[in-house]
């Protein structure tokens, strides 16, 4: 598998880099999107119904967007810290570690990787808060549908803004580390 990816990596480079810088613009920048604009045009809206219908609508509409674009980022991300050769270049066979700068490299791949599963995780969180929202709206239990919404507005969505926007920043410190 470990070779499958590195050929992957080599004959494909490019692709792959490409499809992981746009599936987290397009994942992390939705949520700016829905968080900055979406949530604060729909808090105008003063019909408590409207209000949840409109925001699990477009709840709907980002994770569809969205989702696909996360699973294309963490595969990207698996292809390229194994097909970038950062465990190799910081551990010899054996597992001990053979250059300590390289290593630090390869922790900060693993923290990256450890975020976008976080994000990931947050993700499913939030689609299946955004279903049960889904389902109390058609029961007309308005009060469970904001229950179910809330936290992803205050919290879950601005967590993984929070998170997103630093595995960025660590991945343009790998892209510049050498």
């Amino acid at each position: 598998m470990k070779d499958l990816m590195v050929q992957l990596f080599a004959d494909y480079r490019l692709t792959i880099i490409f499809l992981h810088v746009l599936s987290a613009v397009i994942w992390v920048g939705g949520m700016i999107a829905i968080r900055f604009a979406v949530y604060q045009s729909c808090a105008m809206i003063t019909d408590p119904k409207l209000k949840m219908e409109r925001s699990v609508h477009t709840l709907k509409r980002l994770f569809t967007i969205v989702t696909p674009f996360a699973i294309i980022l963490i595969v990207t991300a698996i292809i390229m810290a194994v097909g970038l050769g950062f465990r190799a270049a910081a551990m010899d066979v054996m597992g001990n570690v053979i250059d300590d700068y390289a290593m630090s490299l390869y922790n900060t791949v693993h923290i990256k990787e450890a975020i976008w599963m976080v994000m990931a995780i947050n993700l499913g969180v939030m689609i299946y808060r955004r279903g049960q929202a889904q389902k109390a709206l058609e029961d007309r239990n308005l009060g469970r549908a904001k229950a179910m919404l809330t936290p992803i507005a205050q919290y879950l969505v601005p967590l993984n803004i929070v998170l997103g926007v630093t595995a960025i920043f660590m991945g343009v410190v790998l892209r510049n580390a050498y």
